[in-house]
Parts: C-alpha cells; structure tokens; sequence
C-alpha cells in the first residue's frame, strides 16, 4: 500500500500544476490589462482565457496519447508543456505571445485530468480509490492556495512582478516531470495492450502477496464482449456519458473557474482594496485545502453521493447569499465571507468527486476516451464561463451572475439525488458490469 499511495502522490502532482496554473493568472489580471491597454473581450477571451481554450483541447484530444502511448508517458509530456508554459509566459513581450505559451500550459491541464486520475484509479484497491484519486484534487486546491500565497508575496517585486508570479512555476513543474519518471506503467494499461508479462510484474510490485494470475483474469473477464476498436459513443455506454456530461456541466455553473480566476476583481467588486482582496484571495485557498482534506478523509466513509448533497445545499446557500450581497450592495466582509462558505461546498463536495467519479465510470479499455468526453465538456464551459465575467460584470452586474449560478446548483441537487449512483466500494470490474450497464 505504501507503494501504490506513493504512486499516486507522484501522479497526482499534476494537478498542483493545475491548480498553480489555472489561478496564478489572476495576480497579474489587471496589471496584463493595463500594460497591453486591450479592450475587455479581448483580455477576457485571450489573455486570460487562452489557457482554458488550450485545456479544452487537451482535454478532448488527451485520450489518445493516454490509450496510445500509456498513462505514465503521457504525464511525462504534461510535465514538459507546463515547464514550457511557465518559462514562456513569464518572458513574454506582447499579449498574442503570452497567449500562445498560456496555451501550451493548457493543454497539459485538459490532459492531466485525463492521465492521471486514470493512472490512479486503476492502480487503487477499491476500498481506497476515492481517497487516492482524490489527491489529484487535493494537489489542485494546494496548487490553487501555493499560487495565491505566490501572488500575495509577489505583489510588490516591481514593475515586472506578473512575470515572477507565473515564471515561478517552472520550478514546481521540472520537479514533476523529473520524479515521474520513477513511478510503473498502469498495469491495467498494459493488459488492455496486451502486456501481459509487464502488467504482472507492475501487480507483483503493487501486492506480492495478492493470486497475481486470478487478478489478470478477472481485469480481462471485465472487458468480455468489448470490442478494442469500439467507441465510447455506442447505446451500451449512454448512461456514464450522460453521467459523466451531467457532472462536468454542473460543476463548471457553479461558479467555480470563473471565481477562482477573478477572485481579486470580484472582491474589488465588493469595496475591498487591493491588499484586501489579494489577502481575502490566500484566504479562500486556504479554505479550499481544509474542506478539500475533509474531502478526501469522507469520499470512501460516506461515500460520492452525500459529498455531493452537502455540496449542493452549500451552494445554493452561499450563491444565493452572494447574489443578495451585491443586490443590496453590502459593503465589507460579507461577500468574502460567503464565498468562502461557497469553497467549502465545492471543497467537499464537486472539488473532491467529480475527477474520481469519472474515472470509475467507464470500461478500462474505454475509461481515457470517456475521460476524455467528461474532462472536455467541463473545460469547454471552464474556457466559456469565465471568458464572459468582465463582460457580464459590466453589462447584468455580479448579482444576477451569482444568481444564475445558485440557480444552477439547484438543478444539481435533483440530479444528484434522482440519477447520480453510488460508486464507494466497487471494483472498477464490478462498476462496469453492474452499475453502469445501459438502462
């Protein structure tokens, strides 16, 4: 066990690269606008989206590299893109080339929620896939916190301090792409290829003890009647595509991309100075890791569906408190304050299921392709929805954005409770020829 937990931390730092990346971009958000004088559809749809626009592509393309190649190259070359990304950024002159670099540290994001929470789930005992699938999540909020703290301590480094608070990533990202070459190949990758002899020399390293050839038998029985060359979008795998669409749609309206990357302005939104809102900005990641660690502790306890009521209640409480503090322009502490309550909910709720979810949901010869499909539709709207805020900030105003959002979470919770089944305890063997057969 203590391999595979050490396995999976490896992998499972992509998604600090993630996080750092998705949020570090805000600390330099006005400064960008500023320096390059663009327009606000222009720094909101290139500038600072352009990165989400290279995460939907390596979300929707990053399947094949993870069936083609295996889980463990393909993070590999998803460490590379985000040194790359990182190194790129921060010495960047004009806005089309800040683009272009952001982009290739997007495509390592679209690609990561692919690889590696694939690579995790298929390595995991069933009894602690949740937990070790959720340190992908766990990494992501730490990646989110370390690049708010980044930015705070950054602030004042001079007139080229955006620079510093993106080029520091590339240390975090050559660490990552060093230390993942030590860890084995996903032996459920191996025998889809049919590796066998590799395959069982990963599982005899994963448990010496374990009846290795009765393990190989019953990975292959689960994948009987699959064809190798069949696609994801046949009538037998309705229900996980649905599945999977349902929850990156949800998880995208509830806010949650378009708040971590103008957390600073929408603060400022609410009268906080700068300082204020920057120090409010360390506070929610903060937040974010606490809950995101209760998080990891319950998903195996009580199990994905009751993280994700207690979510949805948090929510739809904490956007409907938000949409009413800007209605009534209530000053000071209290949007902070609720938006705070409304990273808890995500926290423990989506933030800690959503990449384990989907990774539990589909065949293994199919589970990259559907990975692929879920992790797109969320970043399609992950690269939409936050494009569009200083727009719809300007235009309808925060309030009825937060509105819709709440709104949003109320059709999450139905979901939720009438369609979305349990996965806790399941082999992902058992998962496909129980729960997720067509109905």
């Amino acid at each position: 066990m203590n391999k595979i937990l050490l396995w999976s931390i490896t992998a499972a730092l992509a998604g600090f690269l993630f996080g750092f990346d998705t949020v570090v971009i805000s600390g330099a958000d006005k400064k960008l606008q500023d320096l390059w004088h663009t327009s606000d559809v222009f720094h909101g749809s290139v500038v600072m989206a352009m990165a989400l626009w290279g995460t939907v592509i390596g979300a929707i393309f990053g399947g094949i590299p993870t069936n083609k190649i295996g889980r463990k190259k393909t993070l590999i070359w998803i460490g590379v893109l985000f040194l790359a990304s990182a190194v790129g950024s921060a010495l960047a002159n004009d806005p089309w080339s800040f683009a272009f670099f952001r982009f290739l540290g997007g495509l390592g994001i679209g690609a990561s929620t692919i690889a590696a929470p694939a690579y995790v789930s298929e390595i995991a005992p069933a009894k602690a896939r949740g937990r070790l699938v959720s340190l992908y999540q766990f990494n992501i909020v730490l990646g989110i916190l370390m690049a708010f703290l980044s930015n705070y301590l950054l602030r004042d480094a001079g007139e080229n301090a955006w620079r510093w608070m993106i080029g520091i990533m590339a240390f975090p990202a050559f660490f990552y792409t060093v230390i993942v070459f030590t860890i084995p190949e996903s032996p459920r990758w191996l025998l889809a290829k049919l590796r066998n002899n590799e395959a069982k020399a990963v599982l005899e390293k994963i448990d010496p003890l374990a009846k290795i050839e009765d393990l190989m038998q019953e990975i292959q029985a689960g994948d009987n009647g699959n064809k190798k060359d069949e696609t994801i979008f046949l009538k037998k795998y309705r229900f996980p595509l649905l599945l999977a669409f349902l929850i990156a749609v949800f998880n995208q309206f509830s806010g949650i991309n378009a708040f971590l990357y103008y957390a600073p302005r929408i603060f400022a939104e609410a009268g906080l100075e700068e300082s204020a809102a920057l120090m409010s900005s360390v506070g929610i990641g903060i937040t974010n890791l606490i809950f995101t660690l209760f998080g990891v502790f319950l998903i195996d306890v009580l199990g994905r569906k009751v993280l994700m009521i207690i979510g949805s209640i948090g929510y739809i409480v904490s956007l409907g408190l938000v949409a009413i503090a800007f209605f009534l322009k209530w000053q000071g502490m209290a949007v902070p304050v609720f938006l705070f309550l409304f990273i808890a909910s995500h926290a423990i709720g989506q933030g800690a299921v959503i990449w384990v979810f989907i990774s539990e949901i589909f065949p293994n010869h199919l589970r990259a392709s559907g990975q692929a499909f879920g992790s797109s539709t969320h970043w399609v709207l992950a690269a939409i929805i936050p494009s569009m805020i200083p727009f719809l900030f300007s235009t309808i105003g925060p309030g009825v954005v937060f509105l819709i959002f709440a709104i949003m979470m109320a059709f999450q919770l139905l979901f939720v409770l009438f369609i979305m089944p349990e996965t806790k305890g399941k082999s992902l063997e058992e998962l496909q020829n129980t729960v997720f057969k067509s109905k």
